[in-house]
């Protein structure tokens, strides 16, 4: 018989039930916010939450509470675009997305045909996803399915909620990374060991239009169609000469989305990472099919891709996540990300609130994924998936939220000045899966 344990954590309880809204303050309803509150878990799950005063009275007299006062607790980080197998590169010098790809990619992604090179930066990647609060990520293997084992192995053993997939590319690539016939074969397998085993979900993943050729791309969408618990993930429209690129290779097709279109790839549970120079028409038959761009703004800074435009994603209701597309990213931090977004946007005329933020960065990520009924949120019910937040992890941060009068001003200060150090504890499955150390 098993024994459901439960966990009591009195902090500060900041969560999202909905988009908070394009304004200063956050629309009516979408903000929790208990300034001294009470997390009740029943195993992995959440059971309760609520303001301290009114909900400790229905607890035992002998329940232990972790008590975090002066710590503040936000759901679960989610990251909608990474690769895993590039976190040896992260800030390798910086050169256009093709250049990189040739040079770095594709030379470390040859690695992961050792499996035991696998193993290790599995563990390694999830060591470093969680010290950044990161609970929930979807994740790029390479093409050898044994990439996708240790991940998904290594996340099982953690107890992870986690969305992962064999690169597929059978074209336009070094020999050792191209998985030719056998790359429909072994996603199939995979699909058979790991999807919806436990809290794990498969992504059919082709990197991109140039490295597959139409017949991998058409099996790819065969597989959508016969399970539509999938998931896809992708690039589109990155870089310019990405586009002239897939124009060459494809002249019969309208654009760059009618690449994916034509081969069943857009769909609700599709991500298309980047998405940067596309048309207002794209944009709006991505929203008619329920897909999303997901938005990596520190990796866009990076290569030179240019800037995401967030205004027009709004206007046709095209939806959008962020992530950190390591290694091109510069920062494993959901807060670097926030950061770099913010940056984006002012030069686009477009500021991002500390609001919309933290509500891309949790629920709007989760609602992208398709995972929002799961995670993303504080409430009953909900997996608990969630980081507590030290804000006065260093000095320069601590003096700055000392001079916030505001929920919205301490918020923005994490959003800008915040990174792992401010991680004091990652919880996933109702365990805590990472302590900070002394600072």
């Amino acid at each position: 018989m098993t024994v459901t344990t439960d966990t009591f954590i009195r902090a500060e309880l900041i969560s999202f039930a909905q988009d908070p809204g394009n304004g200063n303050a956050p629309e009516p309803g979408s903000l929790v916010h208990y300034a001294d509150g009470l997390l009740w878990l029943k195993g992995q799950h959440i059971h309760a939450l609520g303001d301290f005063a009114e909900l400790s009275p229905s607890l035992a007299e002998n329940a232990g509470v972790l008590d975090y006062r002066g710590k503040l607790i936000m759901p679960g980080f989610i990251d909608t675009h990474v690769h895993y197998v590039q976190l040896d590169i992260m800030a390798s010098y910086g050169r256009q997305l093709l250049d990189w790809l040739n040079d770095y990619t594709f030379p470390e992604e040859c690695r992961f045909a050792n499996h035991a090179h696998a193993v290790a930066l599995s563990n390694a990647f999830l060591d470093e996803m969680l010290r950044a609060g990161t609970t929930t990520a979807q994740v790029f293997g390479s093409s050898h399915p044994n990439s996708v084992d240790a991940f998904f192995t290594a996340c099982q053993t953690r107890n992870l909620r986690m969305l992962a997939g064999k690169v597929l590319m059978d074209r336009n690539a070094p020999q050792g990374l191209l998985d030719g016939a056998s790359g429909i074969a072994d996603t199939e397998r995979l699909i058979e060991d790991w999807h919806g085993r436990e809290r794990l979900g498969y992504s059919v993943t082709p990197r991109f239009a140039p490295t597959s050729t139409k017949a991998q791309m058409d099996a790819a969408g065969a597989l959508l169609r016969n399970d539509s618990s999938l998931w896809l993930q992708t690039h589109l429209a990155e870089n310019s000469g990405e586009l002239d690129w897939v124009a060459e290779l494809f002249p019969g097709s309208r654009d760059y989305l009618a690449v994916y279109e034509e081969a069943g790839l857009v769909g609700p549970r599709s991500t298309f990472a980047h998405g940067i120079h596309l048309d207002n028409g794209m944009r709006k038959r991505l929203a008619d099919r329920g897909a999303s761009i997901a938005f990596c703004p520190s990796s866009n800074l990076f290569l030179g891709s240019g800037l995401f435009d967030r205004d027009a994603a709004n206007e046709i209701g095209m939806a959008y996540s962020y992530a950190t597309d390591i290694g091109a990213g510069t920062d494993l931090s959901g807060f670097g990300t926030l950061k770099s977004a913010y940056q984006v946007g002012q030069l686009r005329g477009q500021p991002l609130t500390a609001w919309q933020g933290f509500y891309g960065l949790t629920h709007g990520n989760a609602k992208a994924l398709s995972l929002h009924s799961h995670i993303g949120q504080l409430a009953p019910s909900f997996d608990a998936d969630f980081v507590v937040i030290d804000p006065c992890s260093t000095p320069l941060l601590s003096r700055r939220i000392d001079h916030c009068t505001t929920l919205g001003e301490r918020l923005f200060a994490l959003m800008m000045l915040a990174d792992d150090r401010a991680i004091y504890e990652t919880w996933a499955g109702g365990q805590c899966q990472h302590r900070r150390d002394n600072i």
